[in-house]
C-alpha cells in the first residue's frame, strides 16, 4: 500500500469557540495545502483514500486535498478516525488497511504524532513534519515494516532529493 502521511496546514492561533480543536486553516495555510496537494497530483501521488483527524485544521485539509486531487471524481473518500487524532494509534490503523489491500491512503494529522506513526511503520524516524509536509511511504500487504519512499517539501514543493518517488 502506498501511504501518504500529511500535517495539516497552518492554522490560527486561537479559534472563537477557544478550543483547541476549532481551530481552522489560515489563507496562506489554504493555499499552502492546495499547493502541495497539486504537486502530489503532478507526481502520479494523488491519494485513493484520506482519513483525518477529526480536528477542524485536519478536516479542512483533507477536504482541500481531495478538491485539488478531484478524489470525489474517482469514487474515493474523506473519513475522519480518532485514530490519527492526537494520542490516537495511526500506525495500527495504517497496517490494518495495508493488510485490508487498501490503495493509495493519506493520513492527515498533527505532530508529534504524525512523527510517531512513522517511526513506528519505519523503525527510524526522527523528523519533525512541518506543516503540510507529506512522507510517502510503502507498507507491504503483510504490514511488515515500511519503506520511506519520499518527502515532500511544503516550502519548496520539492520532494526530498535523497529519496526517489517509485512505484
Amino acid at each position: 500500500m502506498k501511504l501518504y502521511v500529511m500535517r495539516h496546514g497552518s492554522a490560527e492561533e486561537h479559534a472563537e469557540s477557544g478550543i483547541d480543536a476549532d481551530r481552522a486553516l489560515t489563507a496562506p495555510g489554504r493555499d499552502r495545502v492546495r499547493a502541495v496537494a497539486k504537486a502530489l497530483v503532478d507526481a502520479g501521488e494523488a491519494p485513493l483514500r484520506i482519513l483525518t483527524s477529526p480536528l477542524v485544521r485536519a478536516v479542512q485539509t483533507a477536504e482541500i486535498v481531495a478538491i485539488v486531487t478531484k478524489l470525489g471524481e474517482r469514487e474515493g473518500t474523506v473519513e475522519a478516525s480518532r485514530d490519527i487524532a492526537p494520542g490516537g494509534d495511526g500506525a495500527t490503523l495504517a497496517r490494518r488497511l495495508a493488510v485490508e489491500g487498501r490503495k493509495r491512503v493519506m493520513l492527515v494529522g498533527h505532530e508529534p504524532d504524525l512523527s510517531v506513526i512513522v517511526g513506528r511503520l519505519v523503525g527510524d524516524f526522527d523528523r519533525p513534519f512541518d506543516k503540510s509536509m507529506v512522507v510517502g511511504l510503502h507498507i507491504p500487504a503483510d504490514a511488515g515494516p515500511a519503506r520511506l519512499r519520499f518527502i515532500l517539501e511544503p516550502k519548496t514543493l520539492r520532494f526530498d532529493p535523497e529519496l526517489t518517488v517509485d512505484g
